[in-house]
C-alpha cells in the first residue's frame, strides 16, 4: 500500500512512473486486499485526502476517539481522550481491502504505467540508470486455466524506489544491509464481536504472553492483534471458536464486554528490520523495505506513508533527474529524525513491557499512573501520528503535491 500510494502521489507530476506489483488486485494472496486492518494516524488521513482516496474509504473507517493502555494483572493504566487533545479522533481503523481497492481504482485511472502482475526477474543498478527485467504471466484464473503466456519486459529508469517489503530484493541489489531483530513472536489477528458495540476506544493491553490490541471497526466490532510466541499462536489457531474466545477473554479482561464471536484467525511473524541506509546510487527505500516494525503502537504503515509523502515531494521538484544524489541525500536527511524516533519508541515499548522482573513491572505501572495524570505527556503522545521530527510534507498537511 505504501508503494501504490507513492506512485499515485507522482501521477500528476511530469515524471514517468511505472508501478511493478507481483500480485493482482483481488487475489487472495494480495495483502492489500485481505481482512487485516490498518490504523491510520491523522497525518495519514490527510495524505489520503490529498491523494483523492479518503472519500472512497471513509465509509468503512472507524474513528479512534479514546485509547486505553493497561498492564494485565497490575494496577497501572492510562487513558487518552481525543477531545481533551482538541482533535476529532486519534486515528481511523480501515480494512486493508478497502484501502487497497481505493488505491487501485485511482491508479487504474491515472497516468502511472501499471505492470500488474509482474515479477522482478533481474535488476542492474548503474551510476546513471537502473535496468530492470520483468517477467509477466502466466496469469491463472480461479479455475486454474492459464490466461496468458509468459512475456519478458525490459525497463530502464533513472531511479528505482523499493517498496517491496522487509525482505526487499531491490534493497539487496542496491547493496544496502538491514539490521534484523527477531522478537520470537507472531501476531495473531482476528476480528471479534463483543456483546455491546464499542464507543470508539482502542485498547492496548500488555500481558505476560505478549502485547495485544483491540481496535474499533466500523461495524461495532473489534480487530484484535495479539503478539504471542509461535507455539502459543499455533495452538490458538487450532482452538474452536468458543475456546479461543474464552482464552482471549482471560488475557484481555472485560473492559470491552463479553466476546461472543470471532472471525477467521491468521498469524504473521514479528521482527524489527532496519535498513542501514535509505538510499544508494539510483535506489531509495520506503515503507517496510526501509523499516519493518512491531505492531504494538500501530505506527509501521504511518511511518512508511510519510516516507512516500516526503520522497514524492522531493522528486516532484528534482527536475529531469529524480535519481540525482542530492535528491536522495535530502530524502535520507529529512526522514532521519522521524524514523529514529518511531523505531525507538516502538522497540522500547516491546522491551519495556516484555520485561517480567518485579522492579521493572512496578516502575512501569507507576509510570502509567503518572502518565495518566500528566496532560503534557498525553499531548506529546497524541502528536506521534504526525511524526517525530523533520519537516511535515505537503501531503501530510492535506495539500496537493504541486
Amino acid at each position: 500500500m505504501v508503494g501504490a500510494s507513492f506512485a499515485l502521489a507522482l501521477a500528476e507530476t511530469p515524471l514517468r512512473v511505472a508501478l511493478v506489483e507481483s500480485v493482482a488486485p483481488g487475489s487472495q494472496s494480495q495483502p492489500s486486499f485481505d481482512e487485516r486492518t490498518t490504523a491510520l494516524g491523522n497525518a495519514s488521513r490527510r495524505i489520503f485526502h490529498a491523494l483523492g482516496i479518503w472519500d472512497r474509504i471513509a465509509h468503512e473507517a472507524a474513528a479512534i476517539r479514546a485509547i486505553h493502555v493497561s498492564d494485565a494483572g497490575r494496577f497501572g493504566f492510562a487513558r487518552l481522550d481525543a477531545r481533551e487533545q482538541g482533535v476529532e479522533a486519534f486515528g481511523y481503523v480501515v480494512p486493508n481491502r478497502v484501502i487497497g481497492s481505493a488505491l487501485w481504482e485511482r491508479l487504474a485511472a491515472s497516468g502511472v504505467a501499471l505492470r500488474v502482475p509482474a515479477n522482478l526477474e533481474g535488476i542492474e543498478i548503474g551510476a546513471d540508470r537502473v535496468d530492470i527485467t520483468l517477467r509477466r504471466g502466466p496469469q491463472t484464473a480461479p479455475s486454474g486455466a492459464a490466461q496468458s503466456a509468459i512475456s519478458v519486459e525490459h525497463v530502464s529508469a533513472r531511479l528505482v524506489v523499493a517498496a517491496d517489503g522487509a525482505e526487499s530484493r531491490v534493497r539487496k541489489a542496491a547493496g544496502i544491509d538491514a539490521q534484523v531483530r527477531d522478537y520470537d513472536q507472531v501476531a495473531l489477528v482476528a476480528n471479534v464481536a463483543a456483546d455491546r458495540p464499542h464507543d470508539g476506544t482502542a485498547f492496548e493491553r500488555f500481558t505476560p504472553s505478549g502485547p495485544m490490541a483491540a481496535l474499533p471497526l466500523h461495524d461495532g466490532s473489534y480487530t484484535v492483534v495479539w503478539a504471542r510466541s509461535t507455539s502459543q499462536a499455533q495452538k490458538a489457531l487450532q482452538l474452536d471458536e468458543r475456546t479461543f474466545l474464552s482464552e482471549l477473554q482471560r488475557h484481555f479482561g472485560w473492559r470491552a464486554g463479553r466476546f461472543v464471536r470471532a472471525g477467521r484467525r491468521a498469524a504473521y511473524p514479528l521482527q524489527l528490520s532496519r535498513a542501514t541506509a535509505l538510499a544508494s546510487s539510483r535506489a531509495v527505500l520506503i515503507g517496510n523495505a526501509a523499516q519493518a516494525l512491531h505492531p504494538v503502537a500501530g505506527q509501521g504503515f504511518n511511518l512508511g506513508l510519510r516516507d512516500a509523502a516526503v520522497l514524492a515531494e522531493i522528486l516532484a521538484g528534482a527536475g529531469e533527474d529524480p535519481g540525482a544524489p542530492d535528491a536522495l541525500r535530502r530524502f535520507a536527511e529529512q526522514r532521519a529524525a522521524d524514523r529514529r524516533g518511531v523505531v525507538g519508541f516502538t522497540d522500547g515499548l516491546v522491551r519495556l513491557f516484555g520485561d517480567s522482573r518485579g522492579p521493572v513491572r512496578a516502575a512501569r505501572n507507576l509510570g502509567l499512573l503518572l502518565f495518566d495524570l500528566m496532560p503534557p505527556a498525553k499531548s506529546a503522545l497524541a502528536r506521534i501520528s504526525i511524526g517525530f521530527g523533520g519537516q511535515t510534507p505537503r501531503l501530510a498537511r492535506g495539500l496537493p503535491l504541486l
